[in-house]
């Protein structure tokens, strides 16, 4: 670590306090997607307090922001989320289930904290830039709708990850390693039934049930299941069953679909062949329906380039430490689920090498936290889950790191997850992040070589050209 790193590092530490602060705002908020209107602003205040210039509803996203320091190039952007998941309300710091309120919200994903630790690497690179006066510019996204929305593939929709020469991100896990690899495409579709309603019994033959379309719709669908590539995945909730009496011909129902593929271009083949599916129950039930299109991103495009150079400073930086009390704390919480045991990271799926090396640190580690750095992976990793950050990754060089803010094994989406998001184990995760994404976007700042190679690769990895799953007239929705 250079004295510059150093430095910036230190004025990092220096607003760990304003930094925990604002995760635990955010935590509190746990605001979905696309309605983080108190995230947002609180971000937008905080940034405009750092001295950051800030423009709100970017892309005509209303909870969206950037917050920009510096001047010329190169560009760098940092991805912040924010969004909570429904259903996971929990008290924060506990070791048991227990709802804050009723049915509410929680962050589950972490995002109070990715969203906090962005920010501390923003704040990080802008001391850098005021103290050595190295030509460049930083830029905070505040990036909304991640669980279900896809605000990145909208700004990418409209070309804003051209600008950027890299953008990096991070994302909490129960592990510290650098990603790799690629995940799966998503398109998410919602299908309104209207039909015609009639007693079930005295007049069914006037009847058109809307409902008949949605479950024919779900057995056609099942049917395609076993002609779809072995990557893709299609999942589906029903989001109106038509109502409660039985002796009524449903004359309303839909259901949500999401259609996944390892490529977003064979994830747009998949949608059609999941839309045709739709007209043919509307056909067979002489119901009609209406197709609203929720949101839609693309695999992500590995960068190992920008992954050694996040590695380099990972291990230079080292882990988060904890105190007696938080590996007391965590040993507890990882007792209340199944599967605490598990080898560690992304590349234990794929080599048996890694596996062993892996699971001899956890052995090593003593405690349920993973308090080490697993090895740089770099080998062919595909994960089924989906992040609007392919969508970025398709129009500039993108990486992204994990930093451990739950027990090893947590699940994901889980009341675990959100009771760790709100204690210093969560609040050490988001200010370590930031110092690593920090140090290294100051080497791509200072370092032209590193970005020229991070840019080779990107366009090598992106030649077939980016294949945007959204049509140019939908705007950001949520699912009715």
């Amino acid at each position: 670590m250079t004295e510059q790193k150093n430095a910036a590092i230190a004025a990092i530490e220096a607003k760990a306090g304003l930094i925990a602060d604002v995760a635990d705002q955010i935590w509190d908020y746990a605001e979905l997607s696309l309605q983080e209107e108190r995230s947002a602003a609180l971000y937008c205040e905080v940034l405009e307090k750092e001295g950051f210039t800030v423009e709100k509803g970017i892309c005509n996203i209303p909870t969206a922001f950037s917050a920009t320091f510096g001047s010329g190039r190169p560009i760098i952007g940092l991805l912040a989320e924010y969004d909570a998941l429904s259903g996971l309300s929990q008290e924060g710091g506990s070791l048991e289930r227990k709802e804050r309120e009723a049915g509410g919200c929680g962050h589950g994903c972490g995002h109070n904290l990715l969203g906090a630790g962005a920010f501390a690497a923003a704040l990080g690179v802008k001391a850098f830039l005021e103290s050595t006066g190295t030509p460049g510019t930083v830029v905070l996204y505040g990036c909304p709708g991640e669980e279900g929305g896809a605000a990145k593939a909208f700004m990418a929709r409209d070309g804003l990850w051209y600008g950027l020469d890299a953008a990096l991100t991070w994302h909490p896990e129960d592990v510290n390693e650098v990603l790799t690899g690629s995940s799966n495409s998503c398109i998410q579709t919602q299908y309104l039934f209207t039909g015609v309603a009639s007693h079930a019994a005295g007049a069914p033959d006037r009847g058109r049930s809307a409902l008949d379309a949605v479950e024919l719709m779900n057995i056609g669908v099942q049917f395609l299941r076993e002609h779809m590539g072995d990557k893709a995945r299609v999942h589906y909730a029903i989001t109106d069953a038509g109502g409660r009496s039985p002796n009524v011909v449903q004359p309303k129902a839909s259901v949500l679909y999401m259609v996944r593929s390892n490529h977003v271009a064979e994830a747009v083949e998949l949608q059609a062949r999941v839309d045709k599916i739709a007209q043919g129950a509307a056909l067979m039930t002489e119901t009609t329906y209406e197709k609203l299109f929720i949101d839609g991103l693309a695999d992500t495009v590995t960068n190992h380039a920008l992954e050694r150079v996040l590695y380099d400073n990972f291990q230079a930086l080292g882990v988060p430490g904890y105190t007696a009390e938080e590996l007391s704390f965590a040993d507890r919480l990882a007792a209340t689920y199944p599967g605490s045991d598990a080898t560690p990271g992304i590349g234990s799926r794929y080599d048996s090498d890694y596996a062993e090396q892996a699971a001899r640190l956890r052995r090593e580690a003593g405690h349920a936290m993973n308090s080490f750095l697993l090895p740089l992976y770099q080998g062919d990793v595909f994960r089924p889950g989906s992040t609007d950050v392919g969508d970025v990754s398709w129009q500039c060089p993108t990486a992204q790191i994990e930093v451990a803010a739950w027990p090893n094994g947590c699940p994901g989406h889980s009341w675990q997850n959100v009771s760790c998001d709100r204690t210093s184990i969560g609040h050490k995760a988001a200010v370590h992040a930031g110092k690593v994404l920090c140090a290294s976007v100051i080497d791509l700042l200072t370092q032209p070589a590193l970005l020229e190679e991070a840019k080779a690769e990107f366009l090598r990895r992106t030649a077939a050209g980016y294949v945007c799953p959204i049509p140019a007239d939908v705007v950001p929705t949520i699912a009715l």
